[in-house]
């Protein structure tokens, strides 16, 4: 069963941190790019950041630059997204998703993070 799921998820002060994991299982994870996406509520869902396959390359939206890490284990199909210097503006669903040419994309099913004194 293809499946990706996501947790660390909680609430935090402003300031603070958390590191998100997301667990796939079904596939080859390896050979898929991984990326977070949040949405808030009432916005559109908007790509937090990416790795490569392997995990050589990056990428991180402008508003967490500096802030959030991406990296990956592929020994054990885990994405991780460090997430530090938390700010009220972070408070989200964060969602995994797994990308590999052009296959149909896979995703998680999300964990909430709230970020509030």
């Amino acid at each position: 069963q293809v499946q990706l799921v996501e947790s660390g998820g909680g609430l935090v002060q402003p300031g603070g941190s958390l590191r998100l994991s997301c667990a796939a299982s079904g596939f080859t994870f390896s050979s898929y790019a991984m990326s977070w996406y949040r949405q808030a509520p009432g916005k559109e869902r908007e790509l937090v950041a990416g790795i490569t396959n392997v995990g050589g390359s990056t990428n991180y939206a402008d508003s967490v630059k500096g802030r959030f890490t991406i990296s990956r284990d592929n020994a054990k199909n885990t994405v991780y997204l460090q997430m530090n210097s938390l700010e009220p503006e972070d408070t989200a669903v964060y969602y995994c998703k797994a990308v590999r040419g052009f296959y149909s994309p896979l995703w998680g099913q999300g964990t909430q993070v709230t970020v509030s004194s």
